[in-house]
């Protein structure tokens, strides 16, 4: 028996720049330490480096999946049969949706490195929430995810 891969899988990561940031950081604390000795210096870029890089990596380790007839962004896990229409937004929609048309009652999972997004409304008239703002890199396949998960 073959276990079926969920139709969509995705990983915020961030991106490569932070990685860099994260090694200027371990040396920003060598530098601090270098009056103390060899040693100490050592100590502050290594560790410095390492908090930095797991500070960039837990960010960056947010998941959006679809699995059977369930959504889960982050810690949300919403069935499918509670939302509605998706809209893909490109960069500048999305830029808009996250800052002037944004509603404070929304489901924003937003990585502000991610220029594109899908809104998906909420349709359970139980829930307060009236949409969920989704960060991703492929905002088309997410959409025909959601769909062949309702149709399903």
């Amino acid at each position: 028996m073959q276990l079926s891969a969920a139709p969509y899988e995705e990983r915020l990561t961030a991106p490569r720049s932070w990685w860099l940031i994260s090694f200027l950081v371990g040396v920003s604390m060598a530098l601090i330490l270098l009056p103390f000795g060899t040693l100490p210096m050592l100590g502050g870029l290594a560790g410095g480096t390492a908090v930095a890089a797991v500070a960039a990596s837990s960010y960056g380790s947010i998941r959006i999946r679809v699995v059977g007839d369930s959504l889960i962004a982050g810690e949300a896990k919403i069935p499918v049969a509670a939302l509605g229409d998706a809209e893909v937004l490109d960069a500048e929609e999305a830029r808009a949706w996250r800052t002037h048309k944004a509603d404070p009652r929304a489901f924003l999972l937003l990585r502000a490195y991610i220029p594109t997004a899908l809104r998906v409304k909420v349709t359970d008239p139980e829930d307060p929430t009236p949409y969920l703002y989704l960060s991703t890199r492929e905002p088309e396949r997410l959409a025909e995810a959601l769909r062949a998960a309702k149709a399903a």
